[in-house]
């Protein structure tokens, strides 16, 4: 047994020499190019804004930071529409972008108040400043994301979410909120208070108005001891719905042309903070792409090849306060597609997944991520009404996408999936209200609240089937 470091440079090195013996010219000459740049302003002088991954763009007319949420109410107000909220721009879709007025709600960020243990939590705050934060009081998330840049109102949004069988995602833990609307109308609402609003406003995508705080159930800031080892795909098959059972929190990354899978679990400890030095996901994803430049045209070579690098790569530990292991950095920018399938359908879905990329895309090497959540009952939450589990679907940013619409999607619709509202997918509002009991009673919330459309978007309005 050797450690994942020793691995992931003796696999870069070995990577190279193949690369060399098979008269390679250089990995990062089988790369694909930049993607072009959208000009940095256009022809009226306004400045580009541009999503996290690139591939959604707009050149706002005018932009703002609004210090509390009586300025918000009157920015949403008069502002030039469509007026969108963007926090780390971390949406793969269109969701932010606008012609209108970009808001900004940086300046209303931090952990405002508590009532007992729960935290009034500003919507502007990262999810990265949220856990420090939270800690000086002893307390914590119940789950977080596995990336940490989102803001609460950008995560509530879009129902980001970690893993978990008893955990949901950010939003089931919200108790109530603060929602700005597009008439200037402040609203605090929560299950017993406009109860309607709450049901929707939760995974809103920005479309009722715009959170301006949430109060948060907390849990006690815990120690996790993180456990990562490798092990075949078909054992983490067989093994993933009794480690959904056993550990708080457990997911894993299939890893496609390598006949491998990755697997993390956290589980609560007492023992004393174990750090196992900085994150290799980076120098792992380099050496998946080495073999594929070089390893490409055979797939049984390419993984045979990654069973010899990383098969015997011994389980590696950590521990520490959960915030800091849960949620990272994430610094290789990709596209993504995710869905949340019917706990009892998802595995099946992934193994069609795999399959169907090793058949038909051997340019794909990002690993599939695949998770399991808890149900809410927020009318948009992906997870409403029953136990879900994700599979996502990565592309490194450079290389096609694509291929999520022709070949994944199909799939994760067949097996009964809802999208990820954050991630990309082609569903409309006829295939959404198919899938989602209260589709019209959020759309009758959304004509109430904003019944000029000014949050509403060209996205939005084709996602409601207003366009």
């Amino acid at each position: 047994m050797i450690s994942r470091r020793t691995a992931l440079i003796t696999g870069g090195a070995a990577t190279a020499v193949v690369a060399g013996g098979a008269g390679v010219v250089g990995l990062a000459g089988r790369e694909n190019p930049e993607p072009p740049s959208p000009p940095s302003s256009d022809g009226k002088g306004h400045t580009l804004w541009r999503n996290w991954s690139g591939i959604a763009h707009s050149y706002p007319v005018q932009r703002a930071a609004p210090k509390d949420a009586a300025e918000l109410a009157t920015l949403l107000k008069t502002a030039p529409a469509p007026v969108r909220v963007t926090g780390a721009s971390h949406s793969f879709t269109a969701l932010c972008a606008t012609a209108g007025t970009l808001v900004s709600l940086d300046a209303m960020s931090g952990v405002i108040g508590w009532e007992g243990d729960q935290a009034i939590v500003a919507a502007g705050t990262r999810l990265g400043a949220l856990g420090p934060a939270l800690a000086e009081k002893g307390r914590a998330m119940a789950n977080l994301p596995d990336i940490n840049k989102q803001s609460l109102g950008g995560a509530l949004g879009t129902a980001t979410h970690g893993t978990g069988t008893h955990l949901k995602a950010i939003h089931g833990d919200v108790t109530a909120l603060t929602l700005v609307t597009p008439g200037g109308a402040i609203i605090d609402c929560d299950a017993q208070r406009r109860p309607e609003v709450f049901n929707a406003a939760r995974v809103s995508l920005g479309a009722l108005g715009v959170i301006s705080q949430a109060r948060l159930t907390t849990t006690p800031n815990r120690r996790l001891r993180r456990r990562v080892w490798v092990e075949p795909f078909e054992e983490s098959l067989a093994k993933a719905e009794e480690r959904w059972a056993t550990h708080r929190n457990f997911e894993f990354y299939a890893v496609p042309f390598t006949g491998l899978a990755a697997n993390i679990a956290h589980d609560e400890t007492d023992d004393a903070t174990e750090n196992n030095g900085p994150s290799e996901d980076d120098a792992l994803l380099n050496v998946l792409k080495g073999l594929k430049n070089v390893l490409g045209f055979s797939t049984s070579l390419r993984k045979a090849a990654a069973k010899a690098m990383l098969g015997g790569v011994k389980p590696e530990t950590a521990v520490d306060e959960g915030w800091k292991l849960l949620s990272t950095e994430r610094p290789i920018r990709f596209n993504e597609m995710e869905y949340h399938l019917p706990a009892e359908t998802q595995l099946a879905a992934l193994q069609e997944v795999v399959a169907v990329i090793e058949k038909h895309r051997p340019d794909v090497y990002f690993p599939i991520e695949v998770r399991r959540i808890a149900p809410d009952d927020a009318w948009l939450s992906p997870f409403q009404g029953q136990p879900r589990g994700s599979v996502a679907v990565h592309a490194y940013y450079r290389d096609d996408y694509q291929f999520f619409f022709a070949l994944i999607e199909p799939i994760f619709r067949r097996h009964g999936g809802r999208p990820h509202w954050g991630k990309l997918h082609s569903l409309k509002g006829a295939d959404l209200a198919a899938l989602y009991p209260h589709w019209t009673d959020f759309l009758e919330v959304r004509r109430e609240l904003d019944p000029e459309g000014r949050l509403l978007n060209p996205y939005l309005k084709s996602l409601f089937g207003l366009a």
